[in-house]
């Protein structure tokens, strides 16, 4: 079974599913099906590679997004265990995703409106020539770290040095939900367009526009979280392909 160039099937577009989005589906979608109940060990990774001809790094991407979603375990020296048979509530760090939306939305929302009465020239300068790297940034992983660097950012226009604080502890969490929907919900460009609206707000002096802008963020960041968790793509239950 070959995975490493995969089209999404039944959804119209050009976009092309990922070999770690292809490898995760199966993987989901076998789970999901009782392939591998509750308790069960996965195959090890040099199988699954075999199997399913990805690379290790793919492999170890998908893998690590089945612990994200809470349907396995990884148990240093023993291998990956199913410990659900369906997704609840992805997790990011020490955050759920629900904990960490709803302290979000609490904190990043004020905050922006803040930051449209408070801030300076020097924060909207920082804010510009960041976002204006964003979309310029090819690399995922960079573009990632920028993603939260723009959110601490926000918070620093606020004058407020515990808002900082605030998303400073959330950094990490913050990140890794950033790269999750990046991978799976192909939110980049999205997320930009919702960046430049926050940016015009402040620009503008807007609290309205700014809690506005950040509330559409934050929306749209659920309901790609809520997108993915309810995602029931049809794969293949075994190999299509004579290769094993």
């Amino acid at each position: 079974m070959n995975l490493s160039d995969s089209q999404t099937g039944g959804v119209p577009g050009p976009r092309r599913v990922s070999a770690m989005e292809a490898v995760l589906a199966h993987l989901r979608g076998a789970i999901e099906r009782g392939e591998y109940a509750i308790g069960d060990k996965l195959p090890s990774e040099a199988e699954l590679c075999r199997t399913l001809e990805v690379s290790r790094p793919v492999l170890r991407e998908a893998l690590r997004a089945l612990q994200t979603m809470g349907l396995t375990v990884s148990r240093t020296g023993r291998g990956t265990f199913v410990v659900a048979d369906a997704v609840a509530d992805p997790t990011f760090g020490d955050y759920s995703a629900g904990d960490l939306l709803e302290v979000r939305r609490h904190v990043e929302i004020p905050v922006a409106g803040y930051a449209a009465l408070r801030r300076t020239q020097d924060d909207l300068d920082r804010l510009s020539a960041l976002l204006e790297r964003m979309e310029r940034e090819t690399d995922t992983t960079a573009w990632v770290a920028m993603d939260t660097r723009f959110h601490l950012a926000v918070a620093e226009a606020s004058q407020n040095p515990v808002f900082r604080r605030v998303i400073e502890e959330l950094r990490d969490a913050l990140a890794r939900q950033s790269a999750f929907l990046n991978e799976l919900g192909g939110r980049r460009e999205q997320s930009d367009r919702e960046h430049r609206a926050i940016l015009q707000a402040l620009i503008a002096g807007s609290e309205q526009d700014a809690t506005g802008a950040m509330t559409h963020h934050l929306d749209r960041v659920e309901s790609t979280l809520a997108d993915i968790v309810r995602r029931a793509r049809p794969v293949p239950s075994r190999p299509t392909s004579s290769r094993q």
